[in-house]
């Protein structure tokens, strides 16, 4: 029997993933050593991740791809996750989401930049369904700027070994509600860097 594709499966779990506070993030189907399939599912939600909320979904999402039965008898490991710090900013909720955090940006080929260059670093502010406020400068000198989301081609959440200056994070307008303050240690920036490892799995027969 061959296997739903990812497109099957985000829709099998979509609803579900909806009513329980998460947005599903992706589904990622790949073979999981020679006996097993791995199915992974990625979620996130405006708060931290409780472990909790997310075993019980994995029990859930469980339960509804067996009933399913797009997967026969072939036995699979499905592992619900959390997006680690490398993942990139592509949704609006996700600048949202990393408001507080530095940031390094990349900018489509011949948009205009706010440091003279196409790649540079800066902390995330407040963001519309447009664009969105970059706090340049670092310590020394923190301005805020506003650049157009169109005119980003790729940015992603940086990890920090220290916690940035007050005027700083002031200008970004704070961190985002329930989310990690940025540079606490570097134990705990490497435990949210490996979040996607495995909140919660299991194999299913």
């Amino acid at each position: 029997m061959p296997m739903p594709t990812e497109e099957r499966v985000s829709q099998l779990v979509a609803a579900l993933v909806e009513r329980r506070g998460f947005d599903l993030e992706g589904v990622d189907i790949s073979a999981a050593g020679t006996a097993h399939t791995k199915v992974k599912v990625t979620v996130d939600s405006d708060g931290s991740a409780d472990l909790d909320a997310v075993a019980t979904l994995s029990s859930e999402l469980s339960e509804a791809l067996g009933e399913a039965g797009d997967f026969g008898e072939t036995p699979y490991l499905l592992e619900v996750t959390t997006p680690g710090i490398d993942r990139p900013l592509t949704e609006l909720r996700h600048w949202r989401r990393a408001q507080g955090r530095k940031v390094k940006v990349t900018l489509r080929h011949g948009a205009e930049s706010p440091e003279g260059k196409s790649r540079f670093e800066a902390r995330v502010g407040a963001a519309t369904d447009t664009e969105v406020a970059l706090v340049l400068g670092g310590k020394r000198k923190p301005h805020r700027v506003t650049v157009p989301l169109a005119d980003i081609e790729f940015a992603v959440v940086q990890v920090e070994f220290a916690p940035p200056g007050a005027a700083e994070l002031e200008l970004a307008g704070g961190v985002a509600p329930g989310r990690p303050q940025p540079g606490a240690q570097e134990e705990s920036a490497e435990q949210e860097a490996a979040a996607s490892d495995s909140l919660t799995g299991g194999i299913v027969e």
